[in-house]
């Protein structure tokens, strides 16, 4: 990973404006994707421009000048990765039938343009070097309290913040069914979401973090093996279990109905908290 680093104030330079640090980030594998990605366009692109191309070299033009003022408007969105190298061809045009008699001065000339598309390799190269690239920007300025690396990193982090935030919107987190209308419930709504989003993170942290050190794994949704499971898929899996109690004159008992050898390898993973709500053995 490559990145260059400077320094940029922000606003009005005769006021006070904010400065910022801007680091622009590439890398070897972002620059052969985006010369991918940036190739498989071209080819796309030059079908469409050869098009345009033939199509102006079937047109005649009474004069040069209007030749090359056609071939500047059908090109001026040409992109820059791409050059046309254009050539002019003027043909004589005689009054009346057969040869002409020599000396015989043409009525007119019929100009017509033929044009050639190339793709111009410098320009090209730049461009996909250019998209391999983004900006991150931070307002502290000192790299020894948040280095480049750190910066990157915590830029990249945010797509998981991001899922987080796609989580509650899930219709499975039913806050869609809740409706609130004065600022300070919806305030303590969003709190309460936050809340319950931060104890998901949590708990999937943890049971990641323990199925990676004991080396085990549960299944996943097709059956298969997995020490990257999401909380909401362990909480689908614990869908039907129910606590029976059954009370006596003299007693009361708690049962744990229809739970398996996959969840209580998972109860012993989070930890004693969950085994002894569940009544799992050590």
């Amino acid at each position: 990973m490559r990145w260059y680093r400077r320094e940029v104030t922000l606003g009005d330079l005769e006021e006070e404006g904010r400065t910022e640090r801007w680091v622009v980030v590439s890398s070897q594998a972002s620059e052969e994707r985006a010369e991918k990605t940036l190739r498989r366009k071209m080819e796309k692109e030059r079908e469409r421009w050869e098009i345009v191309l033939r199509a102006l070299a079937s047109r005649k033009f009474a004069c040069e000048t209007d030749a090359r003022g056609a071939l500047a408007e059908r090109t001026e969105r040409l992109p820059a990765y791409f050059e046309v190298e254009a050539s002019l061809t003027a043909t004589p045009r005689y009054a009346g039938r057969g040869r002409p008699k020599k000396g015989q001065e043409p009525s007119a000339t019929i100009w017509r343009i033929e044009g050639t598309l190339s793709v111009a390799e410098e320009r090209a190269e730049r461009e996909w070097r250019r998209r391999a690239c983004y900006i991150v920007g931070t307002n502290v300025l000192d790299p020894e309290i948040l280095s480049e690396e750190e910066l990157v990193a915590t830029y990249k982090g945010q797509g998981s913040v991001e899922k987080g935030f796609r989580f509650l919107k899930d219709p499975l987190f039913l806050a869609s069914s809740v409706f609130v209308k004065r600022p300070e419930r919806l305030v303590a709504l969003g709190f309460v979401m936050v809340v319950c989003l931060l104890v998901y993170r949590l708990a999937e942290h943890r049971l990641r973090t323990r199925l990676s050190e004991t080396g085990q794994s549960i299944p996943n949704q097709v059956g298969k093996p997995t020490a990257r499971p999401t909380m909401r898929w362990v909480f689908q899996l614990f869908e039907g279990i129910e606590l029976l109690i059954i009370r006596s004159p003299t007693s009361v008992s708690r049962r744990v109905l229809r739970l398996k050898p996959v969840h209580e390898r998972i109860l012993r993973l989070l930890g004693p908290t969950f085994q002894k709500i569940y009544e799992v053995p050590n």
